[in-house]
C-alpha cells in the first residue's frame, strides 16, 4: 500500500509540482489549499506525512500544525517556506513540525527529506 502525503499550499503550482513529484515515486497525494482544509483532510485521510506551507489565507501553517498535532501527536509535518521567513520556520518547528524545506523546492532535496520521515 502506498504512503499518503498531504500537500498543503495556497499556490496551485506548488501543489501540482509536489503532487507530480510524489506520484512519480508512487506516493498517494491529497491536496489542501488552506490550513483549515489541511486539518479537515488530515482527520479524514490520516496521511503518513504532511508538507505544509506557512503563509496561507484563513489559517496559517503554524496554527494548522498545532491543530493537526492535537488530532495526532505523532503527525509528521514538514514545513515549506520561502527564504526570509526564518522566524516563522522556527515557530513552526517549535509548534511541532519535524523540519522544513526552503522554496524554491528542489526535487532531490524534497524527496530526501520526505523519505527520511516515511521510511
Amino acid at each position: 500500500m502506498s504512503k499518503k502525503i498531504l500537500v498543503v499550499d495556497d499556490a496551485s503550482v506548488v501543489r501540482m509540482t509536489l503532487k507530480q513529484l510524489f506520484e512519480s515515486y508512487h506516493y498517494t497525494v491529497i491536496e489542501a489549499e488552506t490550513g483549515e482544509e489541511a486539518v479537515k483532510k488530515y482527520q479524514t485521510f490520516k496521511p503518513d506525512l504532511v508538507t505544509m506551507d506557512i503563509t496561507m489565507p484563513d489559517m496559517d501553517g503554524i496554527t494548522a500544525v498545532k491543530e493537526i498535532l492535537k488530532i495526532d501527536a505523532k503527525a509528521k509535518i514538514i514545513m515549506c517556506s520561502a527564504l526570509g521567513q526564518s522566524n516563522k520556520v522556527k515557530a513552526a518547528v517549535e509548534a511541532g513540525a519535524k523540519t522544513f524545506i526552503v522554496k524554491p523546492l528542489h526535487p532531490e532535496r524534497v524527496l530526501t527529506t520526505v523519505k527520511k520521515y516515511l521510511d
